[in-house]
């Protein structure tokens, strides 16, 4: 057995607008294994400055992964396990090299094109009227619910253009979904959050930056919407105790990012954690290409999925692979008969 890795950079369409500043390029990683002939890929979707695995020594751990990719299943990734984008990849690339083509990861119902999945609409932040259009076309596509990223712009703004939205469509008609990417301030917080309330949100991601638990466990406890924690669970190893955490903060939601929060295993073992606790999860993207997105799109297909999932990032670059999976009215969709292109390295 031995195995590659190759850095890739995907351009997107459009500069995205994040509370975090203007993404241009989005970096990440592919791994190959290859064993008797046969090959298997996987995407080890380092996002910068918010995976916490993002450290000086990234691609030296890649190279160290890919030279001892002989070792044992469990002690690669018990010595991985602090390097949740790299568990991402060889979970996809172990499962590629096992599967009957490369791309058929996780067989199902999904894949075989019979059922398909439930999704958000990405509304991106920028100016009121960008933000409109783009509110407009996504209804004019069919989605029947919508993600808006909040934060960057004038707080007014954001509540105009929510209030347009109810304006047209009853909650019925159209679901809101608003992520602050932990852009309020903790004083200020349960304040946004009551104003937001007046417009029927279905809930808000992670309304407070990370890592200050006694304020979130506060505001999960007082706020008027749901809150769904998302960077909050960045950063744990497989093996952390879910279940505490989660009592001690007790989300109406989570929200999963399998390449952030500990590749499918650690996707698992938060689900079950929410689950015990009758807390509210769906997954998500974290802007993979589409050889990450074909992976996380047929896990999710296999799991109970009770509400939309946001899996709707595949068309955002100039240079993603061809797949698959395409978007029909607010639902994504496999096409069995098309295959997914793969990196050449």
């Amino acid at each position: 057995m031995k195995a590659l890795y190759q850095k890739y950079k995907l351009l997107f369409k459009r500069p995205a607008g994040t509370s975090r500043g203007i993404l241009h390029h989005k970096e990440t990683f592919f791994i190959k294994i290859e064993k008797e002939g046969k090959t298997g890929y996987g995407e080890a979707a380092l996002f910068r400055g918010l995976s916490a695995d993002d450290r000086p020594d990234y691609e030296q751990k890649l190279q160290w992964t890919v030279q001892n990719i002989h070792l044992p299943k469990t002690e690669l990734f018990d010595r991985l396990k602090n390097f949740s984008s790299i568990i991402f990849g060889l979970e996809q690339a172990f499962a590629s090299l096992s599967a009957q083509t490369p791309h058929l990861l996780y067989p199902s119902d999904f894949t075989e094109g019979k059922k398909n999945i439930p999704i958000n609409g990405l509304i991106w932040m920028g100016k009121k009227s960008f933000m409109f259009n783009q509110i407009k076309e996504k209804i004019e596509q069919g989605f029947r619910v919508i993600k808006l990223k909040i934060g960057a712009i004038d707080f007014q703004d954001e509540l105009d253009l929510l209030k347009y939205i109810r304006r047209e469509f009853s909650p019925s008609e159209i679901e809101i979904r608003v992520d602050a990417n932990g852009a309020f301030q903790p004083d200020e917080a349960l304040e946004k959050l009551k104003k937001l309330s007046d417009y029927q949100i279905h809930s808000i991601e992670q309304p407070i930056r990370q890592g200050q638990l006694k304020n979130m466990a506060k505001l999960c406890k007082l706020s008027p919407l749901p809150i769904a924690l998302d960077e909050e669970l960045i950063g744990y190893p497989t093996d952390f105790d879910k279940i505490s955490f989660l009592k001690q903060v007790r989300p109406q939601y989570i929200i999963l990012k399998p390449a952030l929060h500990g590749g499918f295993t650690g996707t698992n073992s938060w689900i079950q954690a929410a689950e015990k606790l009758q807390i509210g999860w769906w997954i998500t993207s974290a802007l993979e290409s589409n050889i990450g997105l074909n992976a996380i799109a047929q896990f999710t297909a296999q799991k109970n999925i009770k509400i939309p999932q946001g899996l709707g990032t595949g068309a955002l670059f100039t240079n993603n692979f061809s797949s698959p999976l395409y978007i029909d009215k607010g639902t994504l969709h496999y096409q069995p008969n098309k295959k997914l292109q793969l990196p050449i390295f």
